[in-house]
């Protein structure tokens, strides 16, 4: 096995959560999509805090909790991220560190504030995303830590981060940085709206620079402009080497050029909020790819993962992963 500093680097909108259930009449009144992330500006962002003054608060961000879930497992997890130098972003910084993940990006003065996402979760535990992207779309080429990618086995990088052209740059210089340093550049879809929204950036970034894709099956449906996923599949696996496509209860795919890998869901009490659930999922996929483990078991870990963050309201794990998967039988 290769050696490495760090197993995965991590690049994303470093967000902090403000987690609520809610029932759905909230969602009607605040007219809200459900199941979906929607942009804000700060001034329904403060609103929005104020009506859900109950919430958990935590550090978060797509990227960021994969990171900890890779702590979590045992794992050495670095990011990329910008906050800015105000309360919200000193907690950030914080809570990631305690986590174990490195996070040494410095912040930039406010305002714009620390990004914040304010999460509905409705009783069937489907989240709704409210987020104010704040200091973290102010990332840019020159935020890219070039020693720190060229240190790390992995680049995982957020598609949320999608919305302006200098994080498209600072997306493209960390994947160039990594493909030059031999490493495997991998990607997260994030969202089918922000899919919808930089379909031909997304097209670009995966066939010129990805080795490893994650989406849910909605977003590769969107990535692809097609109603069937066995041809969205297709599509997708002829420019990228590594698919892997989740799809909640029914378990994930992972698909190389030439052979597709069904991987069964872990079986949960009750699914209490879906917040996180993809982060996770990366996290214990990419956990046993930096451990060489076999395609199935990186899904089964992922797996894993998803089950545990998925039981509990908040998008990061509340028990030691590492220990979770030695009760399971795994090896790591």
């Amino acid at each position: 096995m290769a050696q490495w500093t760090y197993d995965v680097v991590g690049v994303g909108n470093a967000i902090i959560d403000l987690i609520q259930p809610v029932p759905d009449s909230f969602l009607s009144e605040e007219n809200i999509a459900k199941d979906a992330m929607t942009l804000i500006d700060e001034a329904r962002a403060e609103h929005l805090t104020q009506r859900l003054s109950e919430a958990v608060v935590a550090a978060g961000g797509s990227a960021a909790n994969t990171m900890t879930g890779i702590a979590s497992f045992g794992g050495k997890a670095a990011y990329i991220g910008k906050v800015a130098d105000d309360a919200l972003g000193g907690r950030f910084r914080d809570e990631f560190r305690a986590a174990g993940v490195v996070f040494n990006t410095p912040p930039r003065p406010a305002p714009p504030t620390t990004a914040r996402s304010i999460i509905a979760v409705t009783s069937d535990g489907h989240r709704s995303m409210n987020t104010f992207l704040g200091a973290s779309t102010l990332l840019d080429a020159g935020d890219i830590d070039e020693a720190l990618i060229r240190d790390a086995g992995i680049l995982f990088l957020e598609g949320y981060l999608f919305d302006r052209d200098e994080a498209k740059a600072a997306f493209v210089r960390a994947a160039e940085i990594a493909q030059a340093a031999r490493r495997k550049v991998s990607l997260t879809l994030s969202d089918k709206f922000c899919v919808d929204r930089h379909r031909d950036s997304f097209h670009h970034l995966v066939a010129g620079h990805v080795d490893i894709l994650f989406s849910n099956e909605a977003e590769i449906l969107s990535l692809y402009e097609s109603e069937d996923l066995g041809e969205a599949l297709e599509a997708a696996r002829k420019v990228c080497p590594l698919v892997i496509v989740t799809r909640s209860e029914r378990g994930s795919l992972i698909a190389t050029a030439e052979h597709t890998l069904e991987v069964k869901a872990f079986t949960v009490p009750a699914v209490v909020d879906t917040t996180g659930a993809g982060d996770q999922y990366a996290a214990g996929f990419l956990f046993g790819l930096s451990r060489e483990r076999p395609l199935a078991e990186c899904g089964a870990l992922a797996a894993l993962a998803a089950a545990e963050v998925i039981s509990h309201v908040g998008p990061r794990p509340e028990v030691n992963l590492r220990g979770l998967a030695l009760q399971e039988g795994f090896r790591v």
